[in-house]
């Protein structure tokens, strides 16, 4: 009997180390971000992710997005101390990334090395913008620029010209006709202030209000007629990804990370306004379709990894001050807004 049972314990056995890789590659059925990106943009790469999941694993992850302006969301990182409500940070500045992995509180990401070497370690000059953390803590998913976004007819009849770089912003004929979201309440806008006041610190003189370029495509899709260009000096975020320490789905995280930075993940984010993280895509697509769309609307550029970018924006400087520009904000403009457009 024990002789019997032998060759049915050795295919028992077989069968079972066979299985042991499929069963470790499942991923977890639920995956929540915390993000300071628009759901026009994660709202699409989530659907998608979800379908992908399902093809690969057959695996039916729940997902949702906790929406959180980048000072905000990494405040509540930081508040949860390793125990995390989310499994995900997409989005900011890549220093608040680095902010996190010094507090222990982003894990390695363990991505495959052909999905690292796809990645340049940064892109522009001067002040080169890093991609990715060398340490492997975060990853950058997309390119995307923040400059000017303007209705042409609006400034036909003010008999403006359309602008090109931020001090065009100056014409006399713009007064109280131009917005922007303060510093304060958002990193990416704190950031392109950095970008002025760098400006004015080598003996320029600049003045501009920024918009990320899928928010303002957004519009354009919904029928508005307006344009958007960036600025030589327009700072350009890699939107940055991490998997946060302590996370319930380090799985789905890791793998959502990955969908990201393949082609499919990529055509998704690019349809939406932004630029391929790696030299390896660019925006196309076919007549008429929305990445062509994108890609008129952007001036007809497809990859930034086709130019030459120029960036001056020095991150350790705008960190040693960056509540000290806050708050000088808030004194000298927000709290006197209303005084300031009576000049």
């Amino acid at each position: 009997m024990i002789r019997a049972l032998k060759p049915f314990a050795a295919v028992l056995t077989t069968l079972l180390a066979t299985a042991a890789p499929a069963a470790a590659q499942q991923i977890e059925n639920e995956l929540v971000l915390i993000t300071p990106v628009a759901r026009t943009l994660t709202d699409p790469a989530l659907a998608e992710f979800a379908k992908y999941a399902k093809e690969k694993w057959n695996v039916t992850v729940k997902t949702s997005a906790l929406a959180a302006g980048t000072p905000v969301a990494y405040g509540r990182i930081v508040e949860w101390k390793g125990r995390p409500e989310a499994d995900i940070f997409w989005g900011g500045e890549s220093a608040l990334f680095d902010k996190l992995a010094e507090q222990k509180l982003l894990a390695r990401l363990d991505l495959p090395k052909s999905v690292l070497d796809s990645i340049p370690d940064s892109i522009g000059k001067p002040k080169p913008i890093p991609l990715k953390d060398p340490k492997g803590y975060w990853i950058g998913t997309v390119l995307e620029p923040y400059g000017l976004v303007y209705h042409p007819k609006l400034l036909a009849r003010l008999g403006v010209p359309e602008p090109k770089d931020w001090d065009d912003l100056l014409h006399p004929k713009l007064k109280g006709n131009v917005a922007q979201c303060a510093p304060t309440r958002s990193s990416s806008s704190h950031a392109t202030y950095e970008v002025i006041l760098q400006r004015v610190a080598r003996g320029e003189f600049a003045a501009g209000f920024a918009v990320p370029s899928y928010m303002a495509f957004e519009d354009r899709l919904a029928g508005h007629e307006i344009k958007f260009v960036a600025p030589k000096t327009a700072w350009i975020t890699p939107e940055p990804i991490g998997i946060l320490a302590g996370s319930k789905r380090p799985k789905a995280a890791r793998a959502f990370v990955e969908f990201m930075l393949s082609e499919r993940g990529q055509n998704v984010a690019m349809e939406r306004g932004v630029f391929p993280i790696t030299p390896k895509y660019r925006v196309q697509g076919a007549p008429g379709s929305q990445a062509e769309m994108a890609v008129e609307f952007t001036g007809g550029l497809r990859s930034y990894f086709d130019v030459d970018v120029t960036n001056i924006y020095d991150d350790d400087i705008a960190q040693k001050r960056y509540e000290q520009v806050n708050s000088q904000f808030r004194k000298e403009i927000e709290s006197v807004a209303e005084e300031l457009k009576k000049k």
